[in-house]
């Protein structure tokens, strides 16, 4: 009964994803590995309507043949996968009540009190130069630009081999891993790691975007480890006998405990300032005047809370010129950059993994700060584990 279970949520997943566009435009960001049959069954038959999706998926949703936990953390999934079909159909619940179907998560509004206190922070722990606090940003930013790019890969290679072996006292990784870096154009996105399957993934980075040096660890430890990548290979290897991990998407509970330890992943393996340290003994050539490196990758979290509340905005139907103006003044970009990202925020009916960065990153921070904050780490890495699990 199990295995005809999981044949079906497969299915369901790889429908769902070809009935919102696939996977450059439906959101779920689907990541499938299982059996090339399934998805070749899939790409054969018409496209299944929107209404029977939604029935296939109540029906897994009955009664999953599976232990407690793993019932609980599977009905989640198929819930987004739910959610998803239901809004392809034009019908759709509100942005609240999509994002709690498919996040698993309350989506609150991040009172503006919450970045104040970045600001402040990242007031102190800027270097002191003049000008507003968003020019001091800019300034930071530029001062450490990697020009030109195309040393990155090498850079990246020597924070690959740092963080993963930093990774290793967390939970042993495979040997003969081998993580990559390829710059790329045309892409909506600064980073992303990619696990291909086996022992090899991935870091993409746009070439087209500046990128700042300051920010090495913190992008490497995001996408790579103890981040992404990391999570990935180690659920394969330690979840090999639940097939589900082979059919995977990022608009699900899941997506927000991955997108909330990437925010955590340097902080997790590069404690109080290590980072700078090891940045400047092998990156900056000694150059420590980046200032408290944790304090403002700390803040830059917090200030992921501003996308989301942009995004409620948007859902509300308020002015572009005023989420423009919103996301300016708090996430220090400025307004040309601000408007660039209109259109990832005011998709039709919102967009909803926008929720999953600065509410997953609160939830594991918080999860984190325990006595055996290592163990919680691993099974980060190695189990699976909801939202609710955390919030518990």
């Amino acid at each position: 009964m199990g295995e005809e279970w999981l044949r079906s949520y497969a299915r369901l997943a790889l429908r769902v994803d070809r009935l919102a566009g696939g996977p450059n435009t439906s959101g779920l960001t689907l990541v499938y590995r299982g059996p090339d049959e399934w998805r070749e069954e899939v790409e054969r038959e018409e496209p299944v309507s929107p209404g029977r999706l939604v029935e296939d998926a109540d029906r897994l949703l009955d009664d999953p043949p599976f232990e407690p936990a793993r019932a609980a953390y599977l009905a989640g999934q198929v819930r987004a996968l739910r959610a998803v079909a239901h809004r392809s159909g034009g019908a759709g619940p509100p942005l609240p009540e999509y994002v709690r179907e498919c996040l698993g998560i309350e989506p609150d509004w991040v009172p503006e009190s919450v970045f104040e206190a970045a600001h402040e922070e990242l007031d102190a722990a800027l270097p002191p130069v003049p000008g507003s606090l968003a020019e001091r940003m800019a300034a930071w930013r530029a001062a450490h630009r990697l020009e030109p790019i195309d040393r990155l890969p090498e850079l990246v290679g020597l924070a690959v081999a740092e963080t993963r072996a930093r990774t290793s006292r967390i939970v042993p990784l495979p040997e003969r891993e081998v993580v990559g870096c390829r710059l790329v154009s045309g892409v909506p996105f600064h980073a992303a790691g990619a696990h291909e399957g086996g022992l090899t993934s991935t870091i993409h980075v746009n070439r087209e975007l500046p990128f700042n040096l300051a920010d090495l660890l913190y992008v490497v430890a995001h996408e790579g480890h103890p981040g992404h990548i990391a999570e990935s290979l180690l659920k394969e290897i330690h979840l090999a006998d639940r097939p589900e991990q082979r059919v995977r998407f990022l608009l699900s509970p899941q997506g927000v405990i991955s997108e909330g330890l990437g925010l955590a992943a340097e902080e997790l393996v590069f404690p109080g300032d290590e980072a700078r340290e090891w940045l400047a003994r092998h990156v900056l050539d000694g150059d420590r005047n980046v200032g408290d490196l944790a304090t403002i990758h700390r803040a830059m979290n917090v200030m992921w809370g501003v996308w989301p509340n942009a995004t409620l905005m948007a859902a509300e139907g308020r002015p572009e010129k005023e989420i423009v103006g919103y996301l300016s003044r708090w996430t220090l970009y400025g307004e040309e950059e601000s408007a660039a990202a209109i259109p990832l925020i005011a998709v039709p009916g919102g967009n909803p993994y926008l929720f999953a960065y600065y509410h997953g990153w609160r939830l594991v921070r918080g999860w984190l700060d325990a006595p055996d904050r290592r163990e919680r780490a691993r099974r980060l890495l190695t189990e699976q584990l909801l939202p609710a699990d955390l919030a518990a």
